[in-house]
């Protein structure tokens, strides 16, 4: 049986436990964050193939070193979807539809803030570059607060040891219909829609992510969203992405990518989600 190692939340783990072992894989936990690991004796039992590599990259490096294994996403791909500005550069080069941005590299002096403020219309989002979960993502109404704003960022971004001192300021689409797209090895295999309860709205939440409270259900996405999610996964060549889409009434644009998705319940997939995914784990264990 392949031995499978995941390095990513409890929840995926658990999930993953019984499908995979029907088919052939046995799931283990690697526990790489909040503890403390002899760098001299192996802590980690053996696997075959990784899951995800960790999201904390130093602690990464280390378990990614004991385990010497081929990763389902590995460090690149991990790094890669991470960097907001660098995948929207990437899908807007090859013609997919993008929220239009500028990333700000802090310090910037405050003609340079401006006249990223200016090329948008008001509201703007200001979005924290590597941020995860809507982490210090907000909006701003006017200049002043926009400012205001990137003074923060600039105290925070002081601190030397902040690995990315940059963010992005991007149109903000009201009322835009957030859905998370699934894709596996180049098959699109399930999308939820991501929404905050009405009580919520109307308190002047705007953020649709699950870990703020929004709900996500599983839709039947048109076929032409189907392709903009497989497109994507395959401009950014990741095998194991989770695509946000934001969609209106005139325009439908990729806003984000994950390349360490949770795995949500079964009914919210495609039939034949576990077989791909079992496909993709062997496929890079081969590798």
């Amino acid at each position: 049986m392949l031995r499978l190692a995941v390095a990513t939340n409890k929840e995926t783990y658990e999930r993953m436990r019984e499908p995979l072992a029907e088919r052939g894989i046995e799931v283990g936990h690697v526990d790489t964050t909040e503890r403390a690991i002899p760098l001299t004796e192996n802590p980690f039992e053996e696997y075959d193939v990784g899951f995800v590599y960790p999201s904390r990259v130093m602690e990464g490096a280390v378990a990614d070193a004991f385990l010497d294994v081929p990763w389902v996403n590995d460090r690149e791909a991990i790094l890669r979807s991470r960097n907001k500005a660098d995948v929207l550069t990437r899908l807007g080069r090859a013609d997919l539809a993008v929220p239009e941005s500028v990333v700000v590299s802090n310090p910037a002096d405050e003609s340079e803030l401006v006249a990223a403020y200016e090329r948008l219309d008001s509201p703007v989002v200001v979005k924290p570059n590597s941020t995860t979960r809507g982490v210090g993502v907000t909006t701003a109404h006017d200049l002043d607060s926009f400012l205001g704003i990137a003074d923060y960022l600039d105290l925070v971004h002081d601190y030397r040891a902040t690995g990315d001192q940059s963010f992005l300021v991007q149109a903000y689409l009201p009322d835009a219909t957030d859905y998370r797209a699934m894709v596996v090895d180049g098959d699109y295999v399930g999308a939820v829609e991501r929404r905050l309860p009405d009580d919520e709205r109307e308190r002047g939440r705007w953020k649709h992510n699950v870990h703020r409270g929004a709900v996500a259900e599983g839709v039947e996405l048109p076929d032409e969203l189907r392709r903009l999610a497989e497109r994507t996964a395959e401009v950014l060549d990741i095998d194991y992405l989770g695509v946000d889409l934001l969609v209106t009434d005139d325009r439908t644009v990729v806003n984000e990518t994950n390349a360490r998705p949770t795995i949500d319940s079964a009914t919210k997939y495609e039939d034949g989600f576990w077989d791909r995914l079992a496909a993709l784990i062997r496929e890079t264990a081969r590798e």
